[in-house]
């Protein structure tokens, strides 16, 4: 929570201090001020004294409504300031994980550290600006001043301050436990509607909405069960304290009627003691809600420094090499690669080695889960080689800075994702600058003029989240026009072309070796057909690189190419 606290301003906190020092000075002497009205205006008779001491009175009231203004308002805008800061920290730092360290979090963890972790920080922020300010010099200047109104009184404190504490330390017990469990069971519920927003096409065609919706209601159920729980917990305290408060009053009225009745003390103290009383039980009122919530608060803190102090497992090398962006002769080579992913027994890919040169496919085909994604995913560096050296333009990338090595490679995912806005904004991506002429020269290499040219808005025709406006070929088509858009010296395709017929597919890999002409093009692929003219083809099986070479040479002397090409077209057509 300190380190939290640590990047909040200062200033601004000081002056919120500032502001309740001056309310809770002002509200502490109010009460005397009643008392002496009373004992020495109404019971004197004195009109004046009434009249003069209740316009002082007044004078305070405001000052103390405007101290209690400033702090509200640097109490909320400082807190506010913390979350946006808060929130921004987190969303730099998750931008940089590596895929394994995303995937250890989880979108739906991270969503909910950003989102509700965050609040949880900025209502106790706020909280400890006001009554945590407050509550502590309340507390002693009423004991003090009550102390000096009659101290016989105060020894009804040694009693029900007692009671306080107990009260507040049961509630603790078994609140506190409860609130650091919903952060976990918000994640859960986060998760579980994340999965079926994402999935809903997948739930819908197997008719599993019922099942999906058992499964949601079993997380709420569980969130809302705890905080049922909770709440209910929390919620004891105020009639407690209320049963407490109207116990003191009872006992300060009991024996300080005696007192008067013995003329040992006036009236007007003994209404300025039950006000500083008040005081005194409200004080630990409110300190009992802030410790109810700085351990959900805490928590809270555990969880967002855990992000923010996550180690990064792929960084810049501390004296990165100076690469020429412009460098037109493009090379790409693997060099003995390994690789395994985090806690896996395993290898994912082992002794991968292969060369290419500018101008030159490199294509990767094998069967499901035999590493071709995670081969791809070490170019661009998302993933770090366990051991060998992957070398682009004759660099070992991880001595190029990540930002270069980024620059020099065009990727187009798996899954086409686009974002909400225009086509021209989603293409524009990797380059800013790019004009008309090499967005449209872009979209025609890349098969997708003709349909954007027809849409009503050309370019500035509208993107929905995720693309959801346009078929899975035309979001493909998108995706890859928007790499080609940047000047690249690898582009890489991964299963790119798979939502594509076989006339686009052709079309589009003559246009890419047609134009792209000083870049390597990388392409991993279900397909033979879409492969067949590759200058490398690499098979993959069980995580290993079983061959090598030409599909012609793969043809003839590789026994899982050929189980591949065999499989999918007839004899003739793969020649």
């Amino acid at each position: 929570m300190i380190k939290v606290v640590k990047k909040m301003s200062f200033t601004a906190a000081l002056i919120a201090v500032a502001f309740m020092v001056f309310q809770v000075i002002a509200d502490l002497y109010l009460p005397n001020m009643t008392s002496n009205i009373i004992d020495n205006g109404v019971a004197t008779g004195d009109i004046d004294y009434i009249w003069r001491i209740g316009g002082i009175m007044m004078i305070i009231s405001v000052i103390s409504i405007i101290a209690a203004f400033g702090n509200a308002f640097f109490a909320t805008r400082e807190s506010q300031r913390l979350g946006k800061k808060l929130r921004s920290e987190i969303y730099k730092k998750a931008e940089n994980f590596s895929i394994d360290t995303f995937g250890h979090y989880g979108a739906a963890s991270l969503i909910t550290r950003t989102t509700n972790d965050v609040n949880q920080i900025q209502r106790v922020i706020q909280m400890f600006l006001r009554l945590m300010i407050q509550a502590p010099i309340m507390l002693l200047g009423a004991s003090f001043l009550a102390y000096q109104q009659d101290d016989q009184l105060t020894k009804v404190f040694f009693v029900v301050i007692p009671l306080v504490i107990i009260a507040v330390g049961g509630i603790m017990y078994f609140a506190v436990p409860l609130f650091r469990s919903m952060q976990q069971k918000t994640d859960r519920i986060n998760l579980v509607f994340r999965e079926e927003l994402t999935g809903v096409r997948v739930i819908r065609a197997f008719n599993k909405e019922s099942y999906e919706t058992d499964r949601f209601d079993e997380a709420n159920r569980d969130f809302t069960h705890t905080a049922i729980k909770v709440n209910t917990i929390v919620a004891l305290m105020m009639p407690l304290m209320t049963l407490i408060m109207s116990g003191t009053n009872i006992g300060i009225t009991w024996f300080g009627g005696q007192y008067i009745a013995d003329m040992q003390l006036e009236v007007g103290n003994m209404i300025a003691f039950i006000t500083y009383a008040m005081q005194i039980l409200i004080s630990f009122m409110m300190l009992s809600m802030i410790f109810v919530m700085v351990p959900r608060a805490q928590a809270s803190a555990d969880r967002i420094n855990e992000v923010l102090e996550e180690t990064d497992d792929i960084v810049d090398s501390q004296h990165p090499e100076n690469i020429n962006l412009n460098q037109t002769e493009a090379t790409l080579a693997f060099d003995q690669v390994n690789f395994r992913y985090a806690d896996a027994d395993n290898l994912a890919l082992e002794d991968v080695n292969f060369e290419a040169t500018a101008g030159q496919t490199v294509a990767i085909i094998g069967g499901t889960g035999s590493g071709k994604t995670t081969f791809i995913n070490l170019i661009p560096r998302l993933h770090e080689v366990t051991s060998g050296s992957i070398r682009l333009n004759g660099h070992d990338i991880q001595n190029i800075r990540q930002y270069d090595l980024r620059e020099l490679v065009g990727f187009v995912p798996q899954t086409a994702v686009l974002f909400r806005g225009t086509i021209r904004e989603n293409l524009c991506y990797g380059n800013q600058e790019a004009t008309d002429q090499q967005i449209w020269k872009a979209l025609e290499i890349a098969q997708a003029n003709d349909f954007v040219s027809q849409m009503p808005d050309g370019l500035d025709s509208h993107v929905e989240q995720g693309g959801g406006n346009f078929s899975g070929g035309q979001r493909q088509r998108l995706a890859i026009a928007r790499a080609l858009i940047k000047d690249a010296d690898v582009y890489v395709f991964d299963d790119s072309f798979s939502a594509l017929d076989f006339k686009t597919d052709a079309n589009l890999r003559q246009a890419l070796q047609e134009e792209v002409t000083t870049a390597i093009r990388v392409i991993v692929a279900q397909r033979v057909s879409t492969i067949m003219d590759a200058d490398i083809i690499l098979v993959l099986d069980a995580e290993k690189v079983v061959g090598k070479g030409t599909h012609k040479e793969l043809l003839a002397n590789n026994e899982t190419y050929q189980e591949i090409a065999y499989s999918q077209l007839r004899e003739e057509d793969l020649t």
